[in-house]
């Protein structure tokens, strides 16, 4: 079945990104480490309660400045929260192209409001979604069944009519038990040939 709609995740499918880096960064301004402030905010799930709206911004904010000894300003925090990525281009161009058949596009992301802000404001792209699902607004995360639920109930599109591209193979998992047709991405130089292939399209000529 041809899908009606095109559905992108944001990290590591549109945009690339380093949170090692923004912890290295982050440890010149308190106690802890990159290693431990990496691990509190990451590994420890401090970034997950605030993605999913579990934990208002003023005690994200006091709590990972008393967790890592932070002493430097909100605005250097949001910076290395939201202003990290670089677009993976030929993911870009896909996303463009798919556009330009007539696809609905559909952002679909566990994100936070600082990221989602600072990629809107820094990415022409990425202000051109038919629509977008985030985790916080959601209070979910991918991939848990909320976030596929507000897709279908958004979109008006369900089961095979959603094309969905991700790196977790687990969040396209999801989406596969729900009738979605889903590609685990991981190299454009395989997804992309892919993705035309299921939206029974040409590849423009030299791609």
């Amino acid at each position: 079945m041809k899908p009606k709609i095109v559905v992108f995740d944001l990290g590591k499918v549109l945009v690339d990104f380093d949170y090692h880096q923004s912890a290295q960064a982050l440890a010149r301004h308190a106690t802890a480490s990159a290693e431990e402030i990496y691990k509190f905010l990451f590994e420890d799930g401090w970034l997950v309660q605030y993605e999913i709206s579990a934990i208002p911004y003023e005690l994200f904010f006091t709590g990972f400045c008393r967790a890592v000894g932070y002493r430097g300003t909100r605005e250097e925090l949001e910076h290395w929260l939201g202003r990290i990525f670089v677009p993976i281009h030929p993911m870009v161009e896909l996303l463009e192209q798919v556009r330009a058949e007539g696809f609905p596009t559909w952002l679909f992301s566990n994100t936070n409001d600082i990221a989602a802000r600072c990629v809107y404001e820094d990415f022409d792209f990425f202000r051109r979604f038919t629509g977008y699902i985030y985790s916080y607004e959601i209070r979910s995360m991918k991939p848990h069944p909320p976030m596929y639920e507000a897709l279908e109930q958004r979109s008006g599109c369900r089961g095979a009519e959603i094309l969905y591209l991700d790196d977790r193979p687990e969040n396209v998992e999801a989406g596969v038990a729900r009738g979605w047709q889903g590609l685990i991405h991981a190299d454009p130089a395989v997804t992309i040939p892919k993705v035309w292939s299921i939206l029974k399209a040409e590849s423009p000529v030299g791609k």
